[in-house]
């Protein structure tokens, strides 16, 4: 099978999987640096830490990070934000797996107010226990 969107037009096509939260976390101060905004370095490991959760679930197994195509900050991300990172399978290989990641804030308590922060597309490749890949098996 080669990569192919992810569509629902044809009986062989692989099934829409839909956008879901795969992690929330809040920055603390030791994540920052000392204007208060939150290593851009951070967001990347976070973002990546997120990505890899559906397709480990969804192929039974390990799975490594082969690429980042795309990694966009939209806004700052501050101590206090309360961040959620949503996943959506977006394409599915023999041995591999694209996924689109967004990172949406809430910021604000007392005035709450939802902004997306971050966005990126990465891939990740199944792996069996010696590290060498294996074909992708999709599991419900």
């Amino acid at each position: 099978m080669t990569d192919a969107p992810i569509s629902s037009s044809s009986p062989d096509a692989i099934p829409q999987f839909p956008r879901e939260l795969a992690l929330r976390v809040m920055p603390m101060p030791a994540d920052a640096n000392h204007n208060g905004d939150v290593f851009g370095g951070w967001i990347m490991a976070q973002v990546d830490i997120a990505g890899s959760v559906l397709p480990a679930r969804l192929s039974r197994g390990r799975v490594a990070t082969v690429a980042v195509k795309e990694f966009l900050f939209k806004q700052p991300v501050s101590i206090g934000d309360l961040l959620s990172f949503y996943v959506q399978v977006t394409r599915v290989g023999r041995t591999s797996i694209t996924v689109q990641v967004e990172v949406i804030a809430e910021r604000n308590p007392v005035d709450p107010h939802v902004v997306k922060v971050t966005e990126a597309q990465l891939t990740y490749v199944a792996i069996d226990n010696e590290g060498q890949p294996r074909p992708f098996k999709l599991v419900g």
